[in-house]
């Protein structure tokens, strides 16, 4: 375990505290305000947030040493933000809601369907005006397997390294035991390589760590990391 207990309880009751304070704010403005000018948000004020849960489908991601599959693990934290999120009142879109990918032949060779799933998921993504995406992923590094905790990429769209040091802020905070640093995603990540939007990829933990593993596996894990990413990306467009 990362996180002591009273840490945890006394980061919980916060970050639901700030959570709740986001919301009155919202009420009380009638309709979502982003603070940064470079945001590109819809004619009434308001944003969507889009969630991208990697992988899926037949491309699991990233595979533990016990079977757990990045896909499965992404789209469990993807679905409980979304959920949280639509009790706040903020409108979401997913790339994926089960255990699928988006490619357009499913009889092509494997890198074709992953690329088509990509390309898939870009259209979609910017198809959407007055987008904000954040993409869920897990880390694995098997030759260094001590390495654990949640980092946050950004593109190189204006407002996303601001986001991502925002939400990398509130996981120091509650998920890491120790800081890390936002980090530019090049040109390695076609997601963000290619979305004309403000875009963050959060690699939620490592598979390749046992204890990170067994804690990603849980509920109460998955909802740590959801609100965690769902409040802090809120505070940033407030």
């Amino acid at each position: 375990m990362f996180i002591t207990f009273k840490k945890w309880t006394a980061l919980y009751v916060a970050t639901i505290l700030a959570l709740f304070a986001i919301f009155a704010a919202i009420l009380w403005q009638g309709n979502a305000v982003n603070a940064s000018k470079n945001l590109e948000l819809k004619q009434n004020g308001e944003f969507i947030l889009i969630i991208d849960p990697g992988h899926g489908g037949f491309d699991p991601g990233a595979v533990a040493s016990d079977g757990t599959t990045e896909s499965k693990i992404n789209l469990a934290v993807g679905l409980q933000m979304e959920e949280m999120a639509r009790l706040l009142g903020v409108e979401t879109d997913m790339t994926r809601r089960e255990d699928v990918s988006t490619e357009s032949d499913a009889n092509a060779a494997v890198r074709q369907r992953k690329n088509s799933d990509l390309k898939n998921r870009v259209e979609q993504i910017n198809g959407i005006s007055g987008g904000v995406l954040v993409s869920l992923h897990q880390n694995s590094l098997p030759q260094v397997p001590a390495v654990h905790g949640a980092q946050v990429f950004y593109s190189e769209v204006e407002d996303s390294r601001e986001l991502a040091e925002t939400v990398q802020s509130a996981l120091n905070t509650v998920i890491n035991d120790r800081n890390k640093e936002v980090k530019a995603a090049g040109g390695g990540v076609y997601l963000l390589k290619n979305a004309k939007i403000p875009a963050i990829l959060v690699e939620c933990g490592f598979l390749s760590n046992g204890d990170e593993t067994a804690l990603l596996n849980t509920q109460a894990h998955q909802n740590r990391l959801a609100l965690t990413i769902l409040a802090s990306v809120l505070e940033h467009l407030q």
